[in-house]
């Protein structure tokens, strides 16, 4: 008979990021490419050695730390930062009471959330897009802090960025149901 674990409290009712896996997955494969190209091309022309090896095998970690994904996660009232160098980047925002949203100008494009706790996060926007129920704790967080009367600025960023989640959304349902 096998005994089921107990969730822990702060597991229940989170939501994660759903492409977090593949996205992992990619960037294990990348590292492991360029070391499965590496280190034989540097055999064939004669010049590996065990500490030409390391120094690949160490590249091949620098690229697999660059490339790894953040985790994203939320439970009601907070998301979730989590970095590769764990704990170290995890930070946690009460949704609930959001004073400031902001959109970073640029390429990146990232998100800020600031707190009545003094306490921030940076968010890729994307990850939200690609996972409406994400998109919607964090909206839920934020109706709540606009009740409150602790959201000050940002109201517009959310908008639009609502807009485009539930443009996307509309769209991958007339795409799934073949409508045009």
């Amino acid at each position: 008979m096998e005994r089921r674990r107990a969730p822990r409290p702060e597991r229940r009712g989170t939501i994660g990021d759903r492409h977090w896996r593949a996205d992992l997955r990619h960037a294990l494969g990348c590292a492991l490419a360029f070391l499965c190209l590496a280190v034989p091309l540097d055999a064939v022309a004669g010049t590996l050695t065990p500490r030409r090896a390391a120094l690949w095998l160490l590249l091949a970690m620098i690229v697999l730390v660059l490339l790894h994904p953040d985790r994203v996660t939320a439970g009601d009232g907070w998301p979730a930062v989590r970095g590769p160098l764990r704990e170290r980047r995890v930070r946690r925002v009460r949704t609930d009471a959001l004073t400031l949203v902001r959109q970073s100008p640029g390429v990146s494009r990232l998100l800020l959330l600031c707190d009545a706790h003094g306490r921030w996060l940076e968010l890729d926007p994307r990850v939200l897009e690609a996972n409406p129920l994400l998109w919607h704790r964090l909206e839920a967080g934020a109706r709540r802090s606009r009740a409150a009367g602790t959201f000050s600025e940002g109201e517009d960023v959310l908008r639009r960025l609502g807009e485009r989640i539930d443009g996307a959304t509309a769209r991958s349902v007339l795409d799934a149901s073949w409508i045009d």
